[in-house]
């Protein structure tokens, strides 16, 4: 009889040692590794038990269009690129509270209703729990299963009773495998479970929803693998103070990966947010200084959000920079380019940047409204409440040329700004909306000049240089 061998595995990164260590090499977490059982694999067992796969010849391969399955929120088929794609795993991840099971149990009753038998497991709350938040979100669906179970052995045998054609786990941290050793939510058990949720998504056709937790940095608990093995990954990200909601999809084989959807939470469930760019802007502050609007594309969609910058003189040695959506590097730039280019004195400035409505913005398009706003708050002169800026700005504070400036445009049309500043290599080519006056910029300095009404001239050159002396 083989003997069984132990191995210490990292909780939080999937890193393996033969021994044991307070501080894990992988990712420099204490605490984290934890002892587990590695049991030998039975005689034969890599023959498999199951019908053997033939190679084929790829131009021999019949491909057909596999439709999609409507899910009944617009939102969540514009994430996942047009539907739920059958034989399919996707991973759900997001913080405690937030709203993940919410989600997936009216996306259930939604799939049930158009007439798809839906198996919803709950590891984590009990039928009567699960029975009570559902009469509590209105899931009246007859075609909804529900199964409290975190053995995967009996989730097996109630699949076969079923046969559902949507299979919801919540979550994977409490399902286990019974015939190995660590505990549920272990390394092994979660990389274990997730191979057999995809070997069963892949054979019989099956579209797997899996819910992840989090760890405290705000990534996937549990290894990297793990989002290496699944279809897609959405995460579910918002404040618990406040009500809005965003999924984004960080890996997607079926579809954009720069998609996102926008939710608000209400007593009755998650509502979609049609038009997102308006509710982002309906609390915008008039005649205020360090306020610019720019057009962001998230995906297909662009998106209208509100830059705010304050710009304050520092009372410390070295001024604050300060960011909330967008990179702190990217600022920094942006503020030496001002300084250099344009002329404005910010060395002894602090600076704090935000987005309004929680958007993480991280296209490089957004940079004229960043800096617009900073000038407008140095300068305490508020920009016009009808004005949007679209442009990137480089290290010599030309504005070079961004991409989908058609729909950008289209998009702050239809939001009633009527004087949208983008950079001159974008003019040209396109249609503009009537009503709307388009500035073509070829610098920053331009730009400021033209939005704010001011004029600075750059920052002279030294007369002398060091070999002067």
């Amino acid at each position: 009889m083989a003997k069984n061998k132990t191995v210490y595995i990292c909780q939080e990164c999937g890193y393996e040692s033969p021994k044991w260590m307070g501080r894990c090499p992988g990712c420099q977490q204490w605490n984290t590794l934890v002892e587990e059982a590695i049991r030998p694999a039975a005689p034969g067992l890599r023959q498999g038990s199951g019908p053997v796969s033939m190679p084929s010849r790829l131009t021999e391969v019949v491909l057909e269009e596999e439709p999609r399955i409507k899910t009944g929120m617009t939102e969540l088929n514009r994430v996942l690129g047009g539907g739920v794609v059958p034989a399919s795993l996707t991973l759900v991840g997001g913080d405690p509270g937030i709203g993940k099971s919410t989600l997936l149990l009216q996306t259930s009753d939604q799939l049930a209703r158009g007439g798809h038998r839906v198996l919803y497991i709950s590891g984590e709350e009990s039928v009567r729990q699960t029975k009570m938040r559902a009469t509590r979100l209105g899931v009246t669906s007859d075609a909804l299963y529900v199964l409290a179970e975190t053995d995967i052995g009996q989730i097996e045998r109630q699949i076969e009773q079923v046969n559902p054609e949507i299979m919801i786990i919540d979550s994977i941290q409490t399902i286990y495998n019974s015939q190995l050793s660590s505990a549920p939510g272990s390394i092994s058990q979660v990389k274990e479970c997730t191979a057999y949720l995809l070997r069963l998504a892949k054979q019989q056709g099956i579209a797997v929803f899996i819910v992840g937790h989090v760890t405290k940095n705000g990534a996937l608990a549990g290894p990297r693998t793990l989002e290496h093995m699944v279809d897609t990954v959405l995460y579910f990200e918002g404040e618990r103070h406040h009500t809005f909601r965003i999924l984004r999809a960080v890996k997607n084989r079926f579809g954009s990966t720069n998609e996102m959807g926008v939710f608000e939470m209400k007593e009755g469930g998650l509502v979609e947010v049609a038009n997102p760019s308006e509710i982002f802007l309906q609390e915008r502050a008039k005649g205020a200084a360090g306020s610019a609007v720019t057009a962001s594309m998230e995906g297909t969609r662009p998106l209208l959000v509100e830059v705010q910058a304050l710009v304050t003189p520092t009372s410390f040695g070295n001024p604050r920079r300060m960011a909330a959506g967008l990179d702190n590097h990217r600022i920094a730039l942006l503020m030496a380019v001002l300084e250099k280019r344009v002329g404005l004195l910010l060395q002894n400035q602090d600076a704090y940047i935000n987005v309004a409505g929680g958007v993480k913005l991280d296209e490089p398009a957004v940079d004229l409204a960043v800096a617009i706003s900073i000038a407008s708050s140095f300068n305490n002169r508020p920009t016009k409440v009808t004005d949007a800026f679209v442009g990137e700005i480089g290290l010599t504070g030309e504005v070079r040329r961004v991409s989908r400036i058609d729909q950008r445009i289209n998009e702050a049309s239809k939001l009633g700004f009527s004087r949208i500043f983008v950079p001159s290599k974008n003019l040209g080519g396109w249609s503009v909306p009537d009503g709307v006056s388009v500035i073509g910029v070829d610098s920053l300095a331009q730009a400021i000049q033209l939005a704010l009404g001011t004029e600075r001239e750059a920052a002279p050159e030294p007369d002398f240089f060091p070999s002067d002396f």
